[in-house]
């Protein structure tokens, strides 16, 4: 029997589309918005639980992590298309929920790696992309904006976890593990949500005719069913041979290297430039909070101008605001730069599946998606230990440097693939 997916909602937002929207925010609050907040672990660490390691040693456990998000993306890929998005959520909940609670029984830096990086990482993968899939394939009329909200979702995360860390961490006599318990049954209810929103179900309809036309076939011809049973089993990767798939990948892995740099290393930096702990920390709040404008507002104009054109900007505006890392040191002017990078920051990340949905076919959403994510896991594995080393050694100025850079380097990748996939400049691409 082969799986009918629903056709999308060409019209308005259907209630279903709807849900499944909401439902997809909740997945990204949860997933990557939590991971947002890991440089309030990067800095929580380094002070107190692992104040024996480096700087570069603890943002291996974040960078891992969101390695393994982005690893694991292929294979979630081909299964959402295969099986839907139901299952996938359900193990990835439970996976999330044991990891933040097994981390809160942690005391050594291993354990912190098994627990944080090597189980949240494959859990939070499952909860990421099914939802962008889902919606990418309900919404093709207008999935710049609902993947912008959707992406969006990890962008409030972004701004509630570190606040609700902070606040936890230093602001109360809790301690490290009941914190953490907090936090996970914070989590329970919303990824309960997540789980029944999340859903892909056949039109009556068009099981129906499915039906009809499979028994009408079958009697005209017995080899037919097989034929179609060995056609369904098959996981179409055609587009790893698509040259515009692969200069895009190309340019977000090379993008990737920097991007998160500072997000892992703003309160870091504050910090060394007199601004308070208890400051520092909202920072990387304010960056998320400044995110979540920066991936609804373009997605809603790249639907009218073009999903590449859009990410472009975003990649130049980026990685110009990187080079200007260092050149703030006030608060006042910390706050303006971070508001900056978050709001063009963002616009990368929600543009990025709106532009991989344009090349690839219905059919295969989510296929397309896993494996442009899991050409880009590589980077991002190694970009903030490649950071940690930079500062360790040379100090925040080359890793503002290696922020612009590998952002600007990206762009021009991005824009080869923007060209080939329509050669004229003023196009809606």
């Amino acid at each position: 029997m082969v799986t009918t997916i629903p056709k999308p909602d060409q019209g308005g937002m259907s209630l279903h589309a709807g849900l499944a929207v909401l439902g997809g925010s909740l997945a990204l609050f949860c997933s990557v918005g939590f991971m947002n907040a890991f440089g309030v672990f990067q800095q929580y660490y380094k002070e107190n639980i692992l104040q024996d390691m480096s700087e570069s040693q603890i943002s291996w456990i974040g960078s891992v992590s969101i390695f393994l998000v982005y690893a694991v993306a292929p294979i979630t890929g081909i299964l959402v298309d295969r099986i839907g998005p139901t299952a996938l959520l359900i193990i990835g909940a439970l996976g999330t929920l044991l990891a933040v609670f097994m981390t809160s029984l942690c005391t050594e830096y291993y354990q912190f790696f098994l627990a944080q990086a090597m189980l949240l990482g494959p859990s939070m993968a499952l909860l990421t992309w099914p939802p962008i899939a889902v919606v990418s394939r309900l919404l093709p009329n207008n999935r710049g904006l609902a993947l912008g909200v959707v992406v969006g979702g990890s962008s409030v995360g972004g701004v509630v976890w570190p606040v609700m860390l902070e606040r936890l961490l230093n602001g109360s006599n809790l301690g490290f593990g009941w914190v953490m318990r907090i936090i996970g049954f914070t989590m329970l209810p919303l990824l309960a949500i997540l789980c029944v929103t999340v859903v892909e179900r056949p039109q009556p309809s068009e099981s129906l005719a499915t039906s009809t036309s499979e028994s009408s076939e079958e009697s005209a011809s017995p080899l037919s069913a097989p034929l179609e049973d060995e056609k369904s089993r098959r996981v179409d990767i055609s587009i790893l041979k698509n040259k515009i798939f692969l200069l895009l990948a190309l340019g977000f892995g090379f993008g990737y290297l920097g991007l998160f740099l500072p997000i892992f290393f703003i309160s870091s930096y504050a910090t060394a430039r007199g601004v308070s702990t208890d400051m520092s920390f909202y920072l990387v709040s304010i960056v998320n909070a400044a995110s979540l404008l920066g991936r609804v507002l373009p997605g809603y104009l790249a639907d009218r101008y073009g999903h590449f054109n859009l990410c472009l900007l975003a990649l130049v505006a980026s990685a110009v605001t990187g080079f200007c890392w260092t050149s703030t040191t006030s608060l006042a002017g910390l706050i303006w730069w971070s508001l900056a990078y978050g709001f063009s920051s963002g616009a990368i990340i929600a543009l990025q599946a709106a532009c991989v949905g344009k090349i690839a076919t219905y059919q295969t959403q989510g296929t397309a998606m896993g494996l442009f994510m899991g050409l880009v896991a590589v980077t991002t594995l190694v970009g903030a230990p490649i950071g940690g080393a930079l500062l360790g050694k040379y100090g925040y100025t080359a890793l503002a440097m290696f922020t612009g850079a590998t952002l600007l380097t990206g762009a021009a990748l991005v824009t080869m693939s923007r060209l080939l996939l329509n050669n004229r400049v003023l196009a809606v691409v």
